[in-house]
């Protein structure tokens, strides 16, 4: 589904939080969106996925969502957001119950997502007995299930160690591989938006105007740890960013 952000500006009272942001989401794409801390990359994130009205401007949606999605926009958190009573199985199948679906066709797509994130074996396992990168698979095959039109991802490994963030990487790549879907995802993580992103979209700190959009053009399949260059695509965000980011770092603790 093709999303066009329009002319976007939002205020909270006297502050100014984004300004006149214009970007293109394009069906089958990541796009990665970057910048200092507080510079509105989440605020973003929750008017793309209609959560909260901009002050000015608008999200269009210029094509429509496959006819399969239950859900066009899912989120996808940090925090996991996962129902600590419910099972793998059960915080999955969740998302499930009020689309009018019968049993069968709800446990099919159930072990098939269980399947793809390699939960299969952990289905009746609860959230206390998981690691940090389980946990996110579930979040994953929970977003998976519904079938979302584009996936709204906000900081999703910035939980985990970086072991477990590089497996995670793999893994995202793979189900993009399996079935491309469309995604804006939001991060602090410059490696991991070298890794993911079809399109990086650089933010300046508050109010998040777009400095630069850089589009990357290797496979995502191609994108090993230590490539020359992405290594260089990443110093170029990091130049881009470091005088704003110590700038905002400074407004955040004083």
């Amino acid at each position: 589904m093709d999303l066009k952000i329009d002319a976007l500006t939002h205020h909270y009272g006297p502050t100014e939080v984004l300004a006149d942001i214009n970007l293109e989401i394009p069906t089958g794409r990541i796009i990665c969106v970057v910048g200092p801390s507080g510079c509105g990359k989440s605020t973003l994130l929750r008017f793309v996925g209609g959560l909260e009205r901009p002050s000015e401007g608008q999200v269009l949606q210029l094509s429509e969502p496959p006819a399969d999605s239950l859900n066009p926009f899912t989120f996808v958190f940090q925090d996991f957001a996962l129902l600590p009573w419910r099972t793998v199985d059960g915080n999955v199948r969740l998302v499930l119950e009020d689309h009018g679906l019968g049993k069968p066709e709800m446990d099919r797509i159930v072990l098939d997502v269980l399947k793809r994130t390699k939960l299969a074996d952990f289905a009746d396992a609860l959230p206390k007995n998981l690691s940090g990168g389980m946990k996110q698979r579930v979040a994953i095959a929970r977003a998976l299930a519904v079938r979302p039109a584009v996936w709204l991802m906000d900081e999703p490994l910035s939980a985990l160690d970086a072991q477990t963030r590089e497996l995670l990487m793999d893994d995202l790549v793979g189900l993009w591989q399996l079935q491309p879907f469309t995604a804006v995802y939001v991060t602090h993580n410059l490696a991991e938006a070298v890794r993911l992103g079809h399109r990086i979209v650089v933010l300046s700190r508050r109010p998040g105007k777009i400095r630069k959009i850089i589009d990357i053009d290797m496979p995502l399949e191609d994108r090993a740890a230590g490539n020359a260059s992405l290594t260089k695509i990443e110093q170029e965000l990091w130049h881009l960013m470091r005088d704003e980011a110590e700038a905002a770092d400074q407004e955040l603790i004083t």
